[in-house]
Formats: C-alpha cells, sequence, structure tokens
C-alpha cells in the first residue's frame, strides 16, 4: 500500500515540476527572446478598435441581495457603451425575479430572461436560456450582438474589461479576462487558499496551457466569446451553446471549442494603471461553503467531462485532460500525505529520528525513501513558486502564510472529492440530474467600489440614457457654472429623473423618488431645523439600525460627521431630485424650513 502511495506521490509532483518547467522556459522565451508574446493593446489601439455590441450574461438563482449591486455598479464604472445585461432568472424566484424586473426597468440596457421551469436547475441550462432571450431581442429589435460574455452576480468586471475584450475579440473566438478573489486579511484563511489557487492557476498553469497548445478552459467569468464561436457551437450541439446536463458549462465549453478549431486566449495578468485587469469578487469565507462550491468543480471537471469526453483526443490533449481529472485521487491522499510528513517531523524531533529509523517507519524501503525525499523535494520547489504568485498579487505578507493555506485546502479538497464522488454516484444510481450547487454571494462595500469612480458623462452614454453625439454637443454649448447634467436637462435631452439614476450610480448611492406614504413625521422632524436648512436633507426612516436620509446632493464628509453627532443610529444616504425634496420639505417641515 505504501509503495502504491509513493509512486502515486511521486508522479504528481513530476506533474507539477514539469508544469514549473514550462512556465520558466515560457517566461525566458516570451520576455528574454520575444516570441509568441501576446501583444498588449495601447490606450490608442483600444480606443480605435471598431466597436462590437456585447451581451453580458447573468444567470441567477437566489441572488437577489447581491444583483442590484452588480448591475448598478458595473454599469457606472464601464468605459464602453455598446453593452447589455441579461438576467436569467426562475419563476419560482419570486426576490430575485422582482429585483431583475426592477433593473429593467430603470435601465434601457438591461433585460430579463425568464426560465420557462422552475429552478434550480443547471448553469449553463440558465444560460441556454439568456440567449435565447437574446436572440428574441434581436429580432424584436433588429440588432445583433457580437460578443457574448459570462458573469456571475458577485462579479465586479473591471472598468477596462470589456474594451479589451472587444479588441482581442478581432483576433480570438474565446478570450478569457483574468479572475482574481479580492483580498482579504491574513486571518482569513479560506478565502486566502482561493487567492493563492486563481493567482498560480492564472499566472502560471493557463498561459502555460496556452504556450503549449493545450485547450483553454473558460473560467465562468469573464469569458467572451464571438459571435462565430456562438454559431458553431450552436451547430454542432443541437443549439445548446452551453451543455444544460454539465455543472462546469464553462470548462466543457473551453474543451467543446478547442475541438472545433475555434482560437483561445488568456489574456496575460496585466496592470492598467496601477491596477490588475481582472475579474474581482469575493469567494466563500466559510468552510462549508468552500466545500460545497468545490464539490461542483470536482463533479464537473473530473466526473462529468469523463464521462461525456472520455479518453479520446490527442496525445497532447490527453495530458491536459489527465492534468485536470487527477484531482479524483490526488485529493484523497493529499492529506494522508500530509499526515505522514507532520509524523515523521514528530518522531524525528521528539526521539531524534536517523535515517535509519525513516526507513523502518517507511516499512524499511530504501527506495521508497528515497521517493519520498525527492517527492518532498519537487513540492517545495512548486511551494516557492506558489508564494512568489500570490506575492505578485497579493504581497509577501500574504504569501507567508501559504504553507498553511496549502494544508487546508488539501482538507477542502478531500472532503469535496468524497462528496462529488458520493453525489455522482447517488445520481446515477437513483437516476436524477445534477443540479446546481450554489453558494451565497457577497458584494463590495461603499468604499472599495469608489475606486472606480467615473465621470457622470461617461455614465450617461454607457447607460443608453444619452447618445455619445448628444453628449459631445452639450459638451461644447456648456455655459459655464452649469453642470452637464442640468445642462442636457434643460436641452430636453434627459429626464431629471434619469440623471439623479446615473448620478446615484456614479456615487454608489440609492436613489430612490419619495411620497408622503414612506415618510415618518416623527423621524422626518428629528432633525435640527439648522441642520435640514444648512444641508439640504431630510431624515424619513428608521429601520434595522440604520436612519436614512433623503437631499438632491451627494452627501460630503461634513454632513456625515455632522449627522453622526445628533445620531448614533448608521447613516443611509438616499438621492432624490430637487423638485421632489422640496415637495417633501413643504409637505412634513414646512416653508420656514425649507432652504
Amino acid at each position: 500500500m505504501l509503495e502504491l502511495f509513493a509512486s502515486w506521490f511521486l508522479l504528481s509532483s513530476l506533474d507539477d515540476f514539469f508544469i514549473d518547467l514550462a512556465y520558466l522556459y515560457r517566461w525566458f522565451v516570451t520576455r528574454c527572446l520575444l516570441y509568441r508574446r501576446v501583444h498588449l493593446p495601447t490606450e490608442r489601439e483600444l480606443a480605435y478598435a471598431p466597436k462590437k455590441r456585447i451581451a453580458i450574461f447573468v444567470p441567477l438563482w437566489g441572488e437577489s441581495k447581491v444583483i442590484r449591486n452588480m448591475v448598478e455598479h458595473n454599469l457606472a464604472v464601464q468605459r464602453y457603451d455598446q453593452a447589455d445585461f441579461f438576467l436569467g432568472v426562475y419563476p419560482n424566484d419570486t426576490p430575485t425575479r422582482t429585483a431583475a424586473r426592477e433593473l429593467a426597468s430603470r435601465f434601457p440596457n438591461v433585460h430579463v430572461s425568464l426560465c420557462p421551469h422552475d429552478g434550480p436547475t443547471s448553469k449553463a441550462d440558465n444560460l441556454n436560456w439568456i440567449f435565447q432571450r437574446m436572440l428574441l431581442f434581436e429580432s424584436e429589435y433588429q440588432a445583433r450582438f457580437e460578443i457574448v460574455l459570462t458573469h456571475d452576480a458577485e462579479d465586479l468586471i473591471h472598468p477596462e474589461s470589456l474594451r479589451w475584450l472587444n479588441y482581442f475579440a478581432q483576433l480570438y473566438d474565446m478570450v478569457q479576462i483574468p479572475v482574481l478573489p479580492f483580498p482579504t486579511p491574513l486571518r482569513e484563511l479560506l478565502h486566502g487558499i482561493y487567492c493563492d489557487d486563481f493567482a498560480e492557476y492564472q499566472s502560471k498553469d493557463l498561459p502555460v496551457r496556452q504556450f503549449v497548445g493545450g485547450f483553454l478552459p473558460s473560467c465562468g467569468v469573464g469569458t467572451g466569446y464571438s459571435r462565430n464561436a456562438l454559431d458553431r457551437l450552436a451547430a454542432a450541439h443541437s443549439n445548446c451553446i452551453f451543455e444544460p446536463k454539465c455543472l462546469t458549462e464553462d470548462y466543457e465549453n473551453g474543451f467543446r471549442l478547442h475541438r472545433l478549431g475555434c482560437s483561445q486566449l488568456f489574456v496575460p495578468i496585466t496592470r492598467w494603471n496601477g491596477k490588475i485587469v481582472a475579474t474581482r469578487g469575493y469567494f466563500p469565507r466559510r468552510f462549508r461553503y468552500a466545500v460545497k462550491q468545490r464539490t461542483r468543480w470536482v463533479m464537473g471537471i473530473g466526473l462529468q467531462s469523463w464521462e461525456m469526453n472520455g479518453w479520446r483526443d490527442t496525445l497532447g490533449q490527453l495530458y491536459w485532460l489527465w492534468r485536470d481529472r487527477k484531482g479524483l485521487v490526488g485529493n484523497l491522499v493529499g492529506p494522508v500525505a500530509n499526515l505522514i510528513f507532520f509524523y515523521g517531523v514528530v518522531l524525528w524531533y521528539v526521539n531524534g529520528m536517523t535515517a535509519h529509523a525513516v526507513r523502518l517507519f517507511l516499512n524499511g524501503s530504501d527506495w521508497i525513501v528515497a521517493v519520498f525525499a525527492f517527492s518532498l523535494t519537487l513540492q517545495a520547489v512548486h511551494m516557492v513558486m506558489r508564494m512568489g504568485f500570490s506575492a505578485r498579487i497579493y504581497g509577501w505578507k500574504f504569501a507567508s502564510a501559504v504553507p498553511v493555506r496549502v494544508v487546508i485546502g488539501n482538507l477542502i479538497n478531500m472532503l469535496a472529492t468524497a462528496s462529488a464522488i458520493g453525489r455522482y454516484c447517488h445520481a446515477k444510481w437513483t437516476g436524477q440530474p445534477l443540479v446546481w450547487l450554489k453558494t451565497d454571494h457577497a458584494y463590495p462595500n461603499r468604499a472599495a467600489l469608489m475606486s472606480d469612480h467615473r465621470r457622470l458623462g461617461e455614465i450617461l452614454v454607457g447607460s443608453q440614457h444619452v447618445a455619445a453625439e448628444e453628449l459631445e454637443a452639450a459638451l461644447a454649448s456648456q455655459p459655464p457654472g452649469i453642470r452637464i447634467g442640468e445642462h442636457l436637462v434643460h436641452l430636453g435631452k434627459l429626464a431629471e429623473n434619469d440623471l439623479y439614476e446615473c448620478l446615484s450610480l456614479q456615487q454608489n448611492l440609492t436613489f430612490q423618488v419619495l411620497d408622503g406614504t414612506q415618510i415618518s413625521q416623527t423621524v422626518a422632524r428629528s432633525l435640527p431645523a439648522d441642520v435640514s436648512r444648512k444641508w439640504k436633507v431630510l431624515a424619513f426612516k428608521v429601520a434595522a439600525g440604520q436612519l436614512f436620509v433623503a437631499g438632491p446632493n451627494v452627501p460630503t464628509d461634513e454632513l456625515n460627521d455632522e449627522l453622526h453627532r445628533i445620531s448614533s443610529l448608521e447613516i443611509r444616504f438616499h438621492l432624490v431630485t430637487p423638485d421632489n425634496f422640496e415637495t417633501l420639505v413643504q409637505q412634513f417641515l414646512g416653508a420656514a424650513r425649507a432652504a
């Protein structure tokens, strides 16, 4: 038994070491010899690339808490004005369906796709129905989307992502924008595992696959497909763009497209104006949610892919299939390797373990001792490189905990693999389909989102409230001292409600049209008269330990400081139009208190 374990450990270590060597070779020939290096676009090239219309698919199940923030923020920060969101919802998910319809009513470029059956089914099934909704939209409005981009409800899309996608889609059928978790404190070990995994996988594994000609798995989010690629997928798979029964449709599509001869590109991790161009998001931060998510990954990549595609391919692609599926064994024996290593260290420390004692511990075999020693050396090299990739993105302080997180990650992978095998076998035994294993999602707070602050005019164009030509004409005729939004309203090019909707997106605030039924008379009079006059604010509700305040101007730090001196409650600010505000002040505070 120990001989088999040692042999597997050696084989897996050699596999990892091969990728490490391939990465170093790639780094040398691309950096030093400038061979097969991906050309990164300049600002001029991005600006002058012909704009293709992009459809952003967001499949939803139980996402009512995050989808509003996701759409509002990403509409506000994107520097690309030819994109529409298609939100896929289920009939039996009323909160999410309501949130999606509300967004569609507010923004002309947000559309709802209602699945014809209750959910959850699979993400792929949801995406297929979104695709059908897009086709219907094209038929109704004589439009055509040249690129489809997939995202999840928790994704923070980089402001340049769509421009980069539009540029690279001129040459490639599938373009993968990097995906990286948000940095979290060192103490959050579980989320740190995802940071390490994605930093290594997208700094090393994906570039190496691309370099040596392997198929490129989609990361599920931040993946752009050309219309040519989608048409070929539809023709080859009975109009199913995404495999409905597969839990990792992203991985499957990468494999399918490579078989169809479609060109694929992973955009290298690149800093643009000091920030990495990547899709960001939070990953599971609780143990059981991490196990649940990785269970889906193992079932889809390790088991369903094996079932659907077998081992029939070229020798080069068979290697990548082996590497992607070896976790079915490696994940189960990984914690055993950790235990053997720690047990040996403890014996060495306590008993002064000699080389002879080591041989006795390992069944008296010299070759097993040599195999373990050599494998551990290879793994040490691999660990150092993993720390380097993590440090490149998150810093050396964060990377210092990589060895600890690897041990915890091995335990999570073992439990997830055991769960995946159990669920898969149960589904085959009972004849039931595997369903979408979802985890709870979170979205960043306002402070984190404000780093991508964008000009109001860009948001007006990006959300399709104003055409780019109308904005340019308004800027040319803008009188001194008049803000561009006010000028557009005066010209009749923009409704005041739409202006404040976009202003709320820019500032990551809530916009609302309030009426008297939504305001408490007692709460409205809770602020001193001079505060209401000075700052043009109206308190209208207290709920869940929060004081809700409305006003027509963006709140300043001075306003927040003054409100905190008056109330110990958390302040939640809502934007309202000037007309709406004056009406409410007259109704609840009287003319004397209006500013």
